[in-house]
């Protein structure tokens, strides 16, 4: 595992892009595009304000900056052809978290409206931005919208006030509508699988409940207590280890380099038994946006394992067992978990804590790695490349580029 240098970032705005030849980054105004395996700089555009978000086409041709501080307020939606520089409109969109959603092959765009107090979903076909099909949804105030990776489905849920999930077909068909519970805070995340066989929702209640593509009805629920006590779940917990350092070879005053590397906090991982208590945190109940409930969950690129995170047990990273429907492993972190994404290529999980420590996981075990940079490099966000030979590690102010070989996938 090797590091590049560090590089400068601002809002955490760096992406590679989908082949994997380029990483963008954004620095303030500046757009910098470099070659990934060299890091050199390919492109330098400047922008006439701060950047606030980027996204590649797919296609890896163009990339989109947004500048939300030049904005004017447009309640609509345009669509520019890149091609035949036609222009589209498309009225009433929903402003809400996640309101707009392509099917992965980029031939349909579902939109959440609201009109006259109601929510509604239009279908477009992307090749000519015709309406396809126009619908009403039976929710009170819809929050987001998923299709299926196999673009057939389309997740509809509501506002965390109501749990009540809603399937439609790529016709507007009602196939299914769920719900777990209600007078209760509901919803807080969804993932669907890449096979598109499965649905999990993610609740305040500290539960994940798992949809069939069949009945569309649970077929488990995955519970995040406080305390591990079956005997098969694996639990690493992250502990300290103090660096060996020669007093021979310490120069004063030592250098900066070999301060932050001989006196940073090492850790590794331990393997506890069972029963474990976790360190739960008891959400502040009359404030908004409480931490409670399942804030993050992913599965892994072959369908065999689900990654969850409880918001009350803020330290803990949980990963079942999808093809035995059970607790696998858990992992305990010294820092509460600030994100984790899978390997795109197979089972491998990287997740980050805030502080300059990358941990990996697979089913053959979790390691900590400290990154070797000079002063504080905090890590609190990760993306893999796509090829999983490589990722960009985030910090508030800089980012550096993580190169890894490929295990086998056996």
């Amino acid at each position: 595992m090797n590091f590049s240098e560090l590089f400068k970032l601002s809002g955490l705005l760096g992406r590679f892009s989908p082949d994997g030849k380029c990483l963008a980054s954004c620095v303030q105004y500046r757009l910098v595009v470099r070659d990934v395996n060299t890091l050199q700089i390919l492109q330098l555009y400047t922008c006439l304000d701060q950047i606030q978000y980027i996204e590649w086409s797919s296609d890896s041709l163009f990339i989109l900056c947004a500048m939300y501080k030049r904005g004017i307020v447009q309640l609509r939606i345009t669509v520019w052809s890149l091609c035949t520089k036609s222009v589209s409109y498309i009225k009433y969109p929903k402003a809400c978290q996640q309101g707009i959603a392509f099917t992965r092959d980029g031939r349909y765009m579902a939109v959440a409206e609201r009109r006259d107090c109601k929510d509604f979903i239009s279908i477009f076909v992307c090749s000519d931005w015709q309406l396809l099909r126009h619908f009403d949804t039976g929710t009170q105030d819809l929050f987001g919208i998923e299709w299926a990776p196999n673009g057939c489905v389309l997740a509809v849920w509501d506002t965390c006030l109501e749990y009540k999930i809603l399937l439609y077909s790529l016709d507007g068909r009602l196939l299914s509508t769920y719900r777990a519970y209600e007078w209760s805070l509901g919803i807080k995340s969804i993932a669907w699988s890449p096979s598109s066989q499965f649905l999990a929702v993610g609740s305040y209640d500290e539960k994940v409940r798992i949809l069939n593509h069949v009945t569309w009805k649970k077929i488990t629920e995955f519970e995040h207590p406080a305390t591990i006590a079956n005997k098969t779940t694996i639990v690493y917990k992250e502990v300290e280890k103090s660096p060996s350092v020669e007093t021979e070879r310490l120069s004063f005053p030592p250098t900066r380099a070999l301060a932050s590397s001989r006196f940073s906090t090492q850790s590794k991982y331990d393997i506890s038994q069972v029963p474990v208590s976790l360190q739960y945190i008891k959400p502040v109940a009359d404030r908004a946006n409480p931490k409670m409930g399942i804030g993050m969950l992913a599965f892994s690129p072959d369908n065999c394992f689900l990654a969850t995170k409880n918001d009350n047990i803020p330290n803990a990273l949980w990963i079942w067992d999808i093809q035995k429907l059970k607790l696998f492993v858990v992992l305990e972190q010294l820092c509460a978990i600030q994100s984790f994404q899978w390997d795109p290529r197979q089972p491998r999980l990287a997740v980050c804590t805030g502080n300059s420590k990358v941990y990996l996981w697979s089913p053959a075990g979790c390691v900590s790695v400290q990154v070797p940079m000079e002063g504080d490099f905090q890590i609190v966000s990760l993306s893999w490349r796509a090829s999983g030979d490589s990722m960009a590690l985030l910090s508030k102010d800089n980012f550096c580029v993580c190169y890894l070989e490929r295990e086998e996938v056996k």
